[in-house]
């Protein structure tokens, strides 16, 4: 780990080994702006930061929950699972707040990746879910964050690991980029979520409510509604998506003046049956200029295109429940 001072001054505050099991998150989020607003503002609310910290989670279902129809199918496994749903609320993924959200990963995104979520991300608002699970639920470890507990069963990021009971399997395995839905993996991580996704007065009344404790699935149910409402079906799947893209790709070629622009779209689409041929379809795309329908370039691209830079680590990864359970072992924190 590198020095964390400098002539003897620390970078940021002391951040309590309560919200991470990661000495190093926990210097880096000493001196993250998110994280401090948030925590500060929570803490004008309750005495119990801490506390608060390690029994709730969040959870955002992004764009691709919305417009494919699974946040339903998100608030019914909560249930399942024993959380309570005390808090709902719109957020707005715009590129900037995707960026702050992965700060600490994306520096295994590829330049593709980055492309292809901002293509999505911004489409439509999304919705954060503030959970507590009930003692009457589905029990989790006694020493473990609820945050924890919900990223471990929400399930991973890659669609071929994903098994029956977990969230990101009951709501579809499109692809490693559609993934639906996402979760802060420790109590630091809730504060600083909920620090990105809002703005001060919208932040304190998601704490407020979730002090109350009252189950808002309701309220859940009614925000996926109007959304619903708000923003057309799209059928996630590779073959639906590719077919449109390459008509879209051909009826766009007829607008073209003859010239190598053209010549390289016919010909990357006429290769377009496997998954190089898409790659080199959708670069060809992006080359041209088209401006094609977004989510079939995004269910396309995730697919075919590059979304991981190999032979490096994220700035900062996961924790399991096992992890936390050998910390609080070790620090003796409650």
């Amino acid at each position: 780990m590198t020095d964390d001072t400098t002539n003897g001054r620390p970078f940021g505050d002391d951040i309590s080994p309560a919200l991470s099991c990661d000495p190093r998150k926990r210097v880096l989020f000493g001196s993250d702006t998110y994280f401090l607003e948030s925590v500060e503002q929570l803490a004008t609310l309750t005495a119990d930061v801490d506390g608060f910290l390690h029994r709730h989670a969040a959870l955002l279902l992004k764009p691709d929950a919305v417009v494919s129809r699974q946040l339903p199918t998100a608030v019914d496994w909560l249930a399942r699972e024993g959380f309570r749903i005390v808090a709902a609320e719109r957020t707005r993924l715009t590129p900037n707040t995707v960026r702050s959200l992965w700060y600490f990963q994306w520096n295994l995104a590829t330049p593709e990746r980055r492309r292809l979520a901002d293509l999505f991300t911004d489409t439509c608002d999304s919705v954060v879910l503030v959970v507590r699970q009930d003692a009457d639920g589905a029990e989790a470890p006694p020493s473990a964050p609820a945050s924890v507990v919900l990223t471990e069963r929400k399930g991973p990021t890659d669609p071929r690991a994903r098994v029956p009971g977990q969230l990101r399997y009951a709501t579809g395995r499109y692809s490693y980029l559609l993934n639906l839905v996402h979760t802060p993996d420790e109590p630091a991580d809730v504060a600083r979520e909920l620090g990105i996704y809002f703005g001060a007065a919208l932040r304190r009344r998601v704490y407020a409510s979730a002090l109350a404790g009252e189950d808002q699935s309701a309220r859940a149910r009614e925000l996926g509604e109007r959304l619903h409402a708000e923003v057309p079906e799209r059928d996630l799947s590779f073959e639906p998506a590719a077919e449109r893209l390459k008509r879209a790709v051909a009826e766009a070629e007829e607008s073209l003046a003859p010239g190598a622009v053209r010549d390289e779209l016919r010909a990357a689409r006429l290769a377009a049956r496997n998954q190089e041929g898409h790659r080199r379809l959708i670069e060809a795309v992006w080359r041209a200029g088209l401006p094609l329908d977004a989510w079939d370039t995004v269910i396309v691209g995730s697919h075919v295109l590059p979304v991981k830079r190999k032979g490096l680590a994220p700035v900062l990864g996961g924790v399991s429940v096992s992890d936390w359970q050998h910390h609080l072992a070790r620090s003796a924190v409650r």
